[in-house]
């Protein structure tokens, strides 16, 4: 399960990729329209983007499950993504009722437009699978050494080749089994659709107990892509947007949690705060509330009592799923492009279904989360914010010097060779690190971390809120430029680290491409910075007496000698 957790971790990452330009989307979408700016362009360039979810999705999972985030891997994706829909378009049948009463050169239009509409349905899931190909071709087949002829063809180059043939496969398989795979999503969006109130529970209950791990972006790109048709259009989501009056009930849900409830439970969570600590705790949990009601960002709340209050997220994960059932229960449709925050209800007001609603149901909401949390808090005695025995720190006040904040969470993190890869998604730092050990939790929660999660043996995850992606860039920067943060622990009794000319083994130099390949090689204590010609003639397996190896941007790469080697 473990290994599953962090293989999937990537796929959760990726899947946010696409989803990131919904919100601009959206917005052009809805202002180009006759009820709003009337501007037929601007939605037409909104329209854009819903209408090629199924190539981003091809080229953000790809980018994402490729080791470095190479665009090799993404134009891979790209080429299978292509290369599935042509080919399958050219076993698909068209039925003789499509083309009644069409002649002519009509006839191949006819056929074309019905081919079309027939793999639309399927786009995203193509783009996924595509993306999935790209990214795992790529980090299979990037350092392939073709024979000298062929020697062009070799490396990089190989990885879209190799993912076009991918592709032709794909395509046979989707072409001649268009028929059975077509009837397989009816069927589940028929049920799935048809739960009612019950289904819209369990997806909502699920929803936040999968955010421990991430991969709720899985069955929210189901909920919201693939389900039900809308003339052509599908996913409960892109039909909202289309104008489809039964969209909208995989969101609404959201809405008065989001808006309301959090927001309420951060109040609570507040006024249970030891008085000496209410000042501090008050600063933060108005930042949170602001942010999950105006935007739908939730995750920073939710890991403040996630861990410290588990009866409490198991609470919210249960009132989620009612709010889910009770949405739909009233006829109340609601949509958004990003998250069910007040600036996503403003914008989708006019498409939604009694949208008012939401207000009444919004603060009884909002009374619900206040009440229950403060007696639980207060009954279990819960180590919530404020409330335990450790004193808080402010991220503000340890990072605030210039360029310094990737150096000092490189830092906590264990250093640059103890990083294998580095991403963030929405809300939170995404990492396969060499050694877990190596990490200081206390230093991560003193640089304003809200959570810290472990799937797996190498898998990491740092809840940071909305600045996640910039933190983790600051961190690869500053694993490319050597940068480390002074821990705030004394030196070691045996003295500082000392760098000195790196002493490296025949299976080492072999891994690193060979001496020809290595133009510097450092030693700092337990730690080699390589500087290579060719990071394509790099291997990340396994070697002996090195405990992880990561390159960098700027063909730099980071080793982690194990403490015998």
């Amino acid at each position: 399960m473990r290994k599953l957790l962090e293989s999937l971790q990537p796929l959760g990452r990726a899947l946010m990729l696409p989803i990131a330009v919904l919100p601009v989307a959206a917005i052009l979408l809805r202002l180009g329209q006759p009820d709003l700016l009337d501007i037929a362009f601007v939605s037409a360039a909104g329209e854009a983007i819903f209408a090629h979810l199924g190539l981003l999705f091809a080229i953000g999972v790809a980018t994402g499950f490729a080791r470095d985030g190479n665009g090799a891997a993404a134009l891979a994706g790209v080429v299978c993504f292509f290369i599935t829909l042509k080919g399958a378009a050219v076993f698909i049948a068209v039925p003789p009722e499509a083309l009644r009463d069409v002649t002519g050169d009509a006839v191949a239009m006819a056929s074309t437009a019905y081919k079309t509409a027939a793999l639309t349905k399927l786009e995203v899931p193509i783009g996924i699978l595509s993306g999935l190909i790209g990214g795992k071709f790529y980090n299979r087949f990037a350092t392939v050494k073709l024979p000298e002829y062929l020697a062009f063809f070799s490396g990089r180059r190989f990885v879209p080749i190799a993912a076009g043939f991918a592709g032709l496969a794909m395509a046979a398989a989707v072409g001649l089994g268009y028929e059975y795979i077509n009837d397989g999503v009816d069927s589940a969006s028929r049920a799935i659709t048809g739960a009612g109130g019950l289904g819209l529970f369990a997806y909502g209950v699920l929803n936040r107990l999968l955010l421990v791990t991430g991969l709720h972006h899985i069955i929210n790109n189901v909920a919201w892509f693939v389900i039900g048709d809308y003339h052509g259009t599908t996913g409960d989501l892109r039909r909202f947007f289309a104008g489809d009056p039964t969209a909208g009930a995989f969101m609404a849900g959201f809405f008065p949690v989001m808006m309301f409830g959090l927001p309420a439970a951060c109040l609570a969570m507040y006024h249970e705060a030891k008085p000496e600590r209410r000042k501090i705790v008050g600063g933060l949990m108005l930042s949170l509330a602001l942010t999950s009601f105006l935007t739908g960002v939730t995750e920073p709340i939710e890991y403040t009592f996630m861990f410290l209050a588990p009866v409490l997220y198991a609470i919210h994960a249960v009132l989620t799923g009612i709010s889910m059932a009770l949405m739909d229960a009233f006829g109340v449709r609601l949509g958004f492009g990003f998250s069910a925050g007040l600036f996503d209800y403003v914008l989708g007001y006019n498409k939604a279904t009694r949208p008012l609603l939401l207000i009444p149901i919004g603060l009884a909401y909002a009374v619900i989360y206040y009440a229950l949390f403060r007696f639980v808090i207060r009954r279990f005695d819960l180590k919530t914010p404020g409330r335990d025995d450790e004193q808080e720190s402010p991220a503000a006040a340890t990072t605030g010097e210039a360029g310094g904040r990737g150096a000092a969470y490189l830092a906590a993190l264990g250093g640059a060779a103890n990083l294998e890869r580095v991403e963030a998604c929405t809300t939170r730092l995404r990492l396969i690190v060499a050694d877990q050990s190596a990490i200081d939790d206390g230093r991560l929660k003193a640089l304003g971390a809200r959570g810290i999660i472990r799937p797996s043996d190498k898998a990491v995850q740092v809840v940071l809120g909305p600045i996640a992606d910039s933190v983790a860039m600051e961190i690869t920067d500053a694993m490319g430029s050597g940068a480390v943060a002074p821990a705030p622990s004394p030196a070691p009794v045996d003295g500082p680290a000392t760098r000195r000319e790196a002493q490296l083994s025949t299976e080492l130099l072999e891994a690193l491409g060979g001496t020809g390949n290595i133009l510097d090689a450092t030693q700092l204590d337990a730690r080699v910075r390589v500087t290579v010609k060719d990071v394509d003639a790099v291997k990340t397996n396994d070697v002996g007496g090195v405990r992880g190896l990561a390159v960098l941007p700027g063909n730099i790469v980071h080793v982690l000698m194990a403490p015998s080697a």
